[in-house]
């Protein structure tokens, strides 16, 4: 089936230990078994410089980092991601997939932090323009199972190092996110075994290739 006249674009978000790398395979995989050009990104990053500035904002450090710099870092590393991959690669027909976009910046800055939602809303109107993902897919898991799937995994990163209030209140920011709009989000639920957590997910991607 060729889809590709139009770019789309999903993103997927969740907690840590959600699972979403190996269920980000299995959605690029069933894209393309259906035709679909991909385009395969992540936030932060999905750039040279971008990239960079992911570094400078997950690599643990001594000096604490201010509320203000770290959103503006985010934004920063967003509009540099939006000019240079995800626009031109859905002016070109593709559709984008990224591991995480704003509502990663309103569920970890806004819910974990606890930034205002009136500046977040201002920088996202800044650097994209009114440009939204067209599917969301929410991984939502219980925090604690996240974290430790996520400890076992790999050394914490410098939000990985946060207490567990963070976490939950980044999970609550996000299922509020989803219920606040719920015809572009779809939750799955990533508690169940890998190959219900993907039937979910083809469903829900079926139910949006129809419509």
């Amino acid at each position: 089936m060729n889809t590709n006249e139009t770019g789309r674009f999903i993103t997927i978000e969740g907690t840590e230990g959600v699972g979403k790398s190996t269920n980000i395979e299995f959605l690029c995989n069933l894209l393309e078994s259906k035709g679909v050009d991909i385009v395969l990104t992540r936030e932060p990053g999905g750039t040279p410089l971008a990239e960079e500035l992911r570094d400078l904002l997950l690599k643990p450090r001594d000096e604490q980092v201010s509320q203000d710099t770290e959103l503006l870092l985010m934004f920063a590393a967003r509009a540099q991601h939006l000019a240079n991959v995800i626009k031109p690669a859905l002016e070109r027909g593709c559709w984008v997939i990224s591991d995480r976009f704003t509502d990663a910046t309103f569920a970890y800055q806004g819910g974990g932090r606890g930034v205002d939602y009136d500046n977040i809303q201002t920088l996202e109107r800044l650097v994209q323009h009114g440009l939204q993902p067209d599917l969301t897919l929410l991984l939502d898991l219980d925090v604690e199972v996240g974290l430790q799937r996520a400890s076992a995994r790999s050394v914490p990163d410098r939000f990985e190092q946060e207490k567990l209030a963070f976490f939950r209140n980044v999970r609550s920011a996000y299922l509020q996110r989803a219920e606040n709009e719920p015809e572009r989000f779809a939750i799955i639920d990533a508690g169940k075994g890998l190959d219900e957590v993907q039937q979910q997910i083809a469903n829900v991607l079926n139910n949006f290739l129809d419509n």
